[in-house]
């Protein structure tokens, strides 16, 4: 995308900044070149994109756009949508990057509720060709997890300045800084796949314990030391992933073993309260009851009564 001239615009009171950027023959020859850089912050509630969204970027989020350029859209806060073609309805959060195609139709807007606030890129030339020819960066995975980031903050934040200033080898000083980016979005996003795909295993593996362990007491801060986790991390990744904290977990599993041994079983409410750990019948009803809204005497005896009204 070539422009006759270099518009450089800020506008600070709406919290938008961006730079338009032109190249000459000594600048396509170097491999890779600028086009593009920006950074804006979106009010909740108010339109996307605004006025004062660049021209030559402007796009209606309803009917989407192409550009002639690959685009890093990175976003530090809010929350939002993003369509591909092929993918619609994606959500996007803080922390997360967007990696556009050229002459791939897309849309993306924040919500109404948080908007969001967003540094871009659009740059081109031989060797982000290169990288994408082996398969360094795919359509398949075009939301990459880089996390809040200061250091990429920081490489947006320098190139928008060396855009600005508009100096002799701009091209090429805004060059290495767009390499700077890509091998950083490369590392973080994949250490951070790494790093969930860890928690995961985790979280796995905490179940998996607390399944063995149903029949005895064991707390959570035992479990985050054989995970070898500090607890707090533990605490909070479990409550994630699972919508429970550790502790609440674990005593749902003992109620819905509960529950299978009053159906199933002749076991007294006491021989099940002992048998499941817990240190009197009366806790365990307490608990019982907090947890289903009626005693474990009830809940047998409606069960009873369920299976004798099926078998009539």
């Amino acid at each position: 995308m070539n422009f006759d001239n270099n518009k450089r615009m800020n506008f600070n009171n709406s919290g938008i900044e961006f730079s338009y950027l032109i190249r000459n023959d000594i600048d396509n020859k170097y491999g890779i070149s600028v086009n593009t850089v920006g950074t804006q912050s979106i009010n909740p509630n108010t339109p996307y994109p605004t006025i004062e969204h660049p021209f030559g970027y402007y796009f209606n989020t309803k009917k989407g756009r192409k550009l002639n350029e690959y685009q890093f859209v990175y976003i530090t806060n809010g929350n939002g949508e993003l369509t591909f073609e092929s993918s619609k309805g994606i959500s996007i959060s803080r922390g997360q990057l967007i990696v556009i195609f050229p002459d791939q139709w897309h849309t993306y807007r924040p919500s109404i509720n948080s908007g969001w606030d967003e540094y871009y890129i659009g740059f081109e030339g031989e060797i982000i060709e290169n990288l994408i020819e082996n398969s360094f960066f795919t359509k398949g995975n075009q939301v990459l997890n880089v996390g809040l980031n200061v250091r990429l903050v920081d490489l947006f934040k320098r190139a928008i300045e060396v855009a600005k200033l508009d100096r002799k080898f701009s091209q090429q000083h805004l060059a290495g800084i767009v390499m700077h980016m890509i091998g950083l979005v490369l590392s973080e996003s994949q250490n951070s796949q790494s790093d969930i795909e860890n928690l995961k295993q985790i979280i796995e593996n905490a179940k998996i314990i607390m399944n063995e362990n149903i029949y005895k007491k064991i707390h959570p801060e035992e479990i985050a030391n054989m995970l070898n986790i500090k607890y707090l991390k533990f605490r909070n990744v479990f409550k994630k992933h699972t919508g429970y904290a550790p502790a609440k977990y674990f005593q749902e599993l003992k109620i819905r073993k509960a529950k299978q041994f009053l159906q199933e079983t002749s076991y007294s409410v006491k021989e099940i309260s002992y048998k499941l750990n817990y240190y009197s019948p009366d806790r365990f009803n307490n608990v019982f009851k907090k947890s289903t809204g009626q005693t474990p005497s009830k809940y047998r005896f409606k069960c009873r009564c369920t299976v004798s009204e099926q078998n009539i």
